[in-house]
């Protein structure tokens, strides 16, 4: 859940249910529409924020042994920072597979950079916000470390209720924002942004002074979030967090942590961005699924599903577990699927061992039956289906389309509706 939903819930002081289905990831948190949102990797996020003229840390990153040992002599420094690079929070508390303590670390001896790295590099780092066996590091960024007088917390996103984006700020960074948040509401800013206006100056010196910015810090800090607010902007976020926003003894403002996420809409527009993804922590079928427009989450069942939408997705995935089955996975094809489209969904889902069985419910509004029909007997010919197929369709085309399917030859199971398709699916697995 992204930190707007997360703080909007505790700023209204209403329960969350996080303990959502696994699935529910390939869904935004509210919206109809299926979206794979793009995170990037914090050295990533600060190389794009320099483009901006916003304050960072020098770095370096690291993915070997022989890349590390250049480091030190790149850029010296009187400390180095090391930090494992992964989609997680909780990093410095964690540990590795291998033993290693802590996915941050801070030196002061060049030639210890090195052996931090490696001990990083090619293991799991096991964190609060991580599977209980870990997600592998396969980067490490060295940057220069700042001492740091005060954190401060900032954050950009859009938000649903204004209809644009939002400014939320607080003087107490370095911290769990939703505790602030629960326990000290007023120590939280939320500023709406004129979208067509954008952070004014005295926009920008309101939030300076409320985070608690002095003298000529106040300016620096405004035009740090202008130049934050132009990347956001320019970029398509749709979060921008910076966690801290520091202010050092020298009298300097840093981007000393930065998380950017982005809509995969704006993709055709950020092209350059979008080819940054780091896949490392992905699912391997969900990578694959992506390169075809589909959203799929891999699950711990047997039962694959093939649908078109979400909710669909999700209510034949209880009705699955009503009859005992369990779901194997949410693969959903979208409205606009073509025949190819089809073919790799099956070639995904049977590539799975753990499949026995494959559900296949589309309601035909946007997309054509025949479609899918042809589809699903073009994929059973050329990938030689060696598991029961059920398939419920209904909507657009579905007399055609049943009739594609019943003059194949193949031994397809069709079904009347949601409550057959399920039943006769979970039967097959006996």
């Amino acid at each position: 859940m992204c930190i707007f939903f997360r703080l909007k819930m505790s700023l209204m002081q209403k329960a969350t249910t996080s303990l959502a289905p696994r699935f529910l990831k390939a869904a935004t948190g509210c919206s109809q529409q299926q979206i794979r949102n793009l995170n990037l990797l914090e050295y990533q996020a600060k190389g794009l924020l320099q483009n901006y003229g916003v304050t960072v840390q020098k770095f370096k990153v690291a993915t070997n042994t022989s890349e590390a040992e250049k480091i030190a002599s790149d850029f010296p420094c009187s400390e180095y920072v090391i930090k494992a690079q992964v989609l997680a929070g909780g990093r410095g508390k964690g540990h590795f597979d291998n033993g290693f303590k802590g996915g941050v670390h801070l030196t002061k001896d060049p030639s210890k950079i090195s052996n931090l790295c490696t001990s990083m590099i090619g293991h799991k780092l096991i964190t609060k916000q991580t599977p209980p066996e870990g997600i592998p590091v396969s980067k490490v960024m060295v940057a220069e470390a700042i001492d740091i007088t005060r954190e401060t917390y900032f954050c950009i996103l859009m938000d649903r209720e204004y209809m644009g984006p939002v400014i939320v700020a607080s003087p107490d960074g370095g911290v769990d924002i939703e505790e602030v948040a629960e326990k000290t509401p007023e120590r939280i800013m939320k500023l709406p942004v004129d979208i067509k206006t954008g952070v004014t100056d005295k926009m920008a010196v309101e939030v300076a002074e409320f985070l608690g910015f002095k003298g000529p810090l106040v300016g620096q800090c405004a035009e740090q979030i202008k130049n934050l607010y132009k990347a956001f902007l320019e970029v398509d976020c749709v979060q921008l967090e910076v966690n801290p926003l520091a202010e050092t003894p020298q009298g300097m403002v840093y981007t000393a942590d930065a998380k950017l996420g982005f809509d995969d809409n704006a993709s055709f527009r950020q092209k350059a961005i979008f080819d940054m993804e780091d896949t490392t922590e992905s699912d391997p079928r969900e990578v694959e699924a992506g390169k075809y427009n589909l959203n799929y989450v891999q699950m711990d069942g047997n039962i694959g599903c093939l649908v078109n939408g979400a909710g669909l997705a999700m209510a034949t995935m209880d009705i699955i577990q009503l009859y005992g089955g369990e779901p194997a996975n949410f693969l959903d094809v979208g409205g606009n699927v073509q025949e190819d489209q089809v073919k790799e969904a099956f070639r995904i889902i049977t590539e799975d061992d753990k499949v026995k069985a494959v559900l296949v419910n589309v309601f035909g509004g946007i997309v054509n039956c025949a479609t899918i029909a042809n589809g699903i007997v073009n994929a059973c010919k050329s990938i030689d289906l060696k598991v029961p197929l059920v398939v419920r369709l209904e909507g657009t085309n579905v007399d055609n389309a049943k009739k594609i399917v019943a003059e194949s030859g193949l031994k397809i199971i069709s079904a009347n509706d949601l409550d057959d398709a399920a039943r006769k699916a979970v039967s097959m697995l006996n």
